[in-house]
């Protein structure tokens, strides 16, 4: 069985200060977070298509006391570029109250370039561009 469709369905980021996590995320990426409870969920979602043959994937930062932690060696999630070229947003990082781990390095001349950091929660996340 073989499928055209990405493979993530939906990503979670953990965080332990909702209102700090929202702050950094708009200011590095430029786009408004909507934040919902949902019961003991604190959920801040990222802006998504809602368009099953759209590209990428949803997901949201979430805060539950006893569920969620933040973490620098646990799964790696890659935010696309949303202005092309992941410095633009590489150059945000650290004024907004995260770190840069990895500068901006080539993947290969066909997949793009790449990038590290972690949030202001202590989550590694990663960037992505063709430029």
């Amino acid at each position: 069985m073989s499928s055209t469709k990405n493979v993530v369905g939906w990503f979670e980021i953990p965080v332990a200060n909702m209102e700090r996590a929202i702050k950094f995320y708009e200011t590095v990426f430029d786009y408004q977070l909507s934040r919902h409870q949902m019961g003991p969920l604190d959920m801040a979602w990222f802006p998504w298509q809602d368009d099953p043959d759209a590209a990428g994937c949803a997901g949201s930062l979430v805060y539950h006391k006893d569920f969620y932690k933040p973490s620098d060696n646990g799964t790696l999630v890659y935010f696309i570029s949303p202005s092309g070229d992941l410095q633009n947003e590489l150059s945000k990082i650290n004024d907004a109250g995260g770190k840069v781990f990895v500068e901006k390095i080539q993947i290969s001349p066909t997949h793009g370039f790449m990038a590290v950091f972690y949030d202001t929660e202590g989550n590694r996340v990663a960037l992505h561009s063709l430029k």
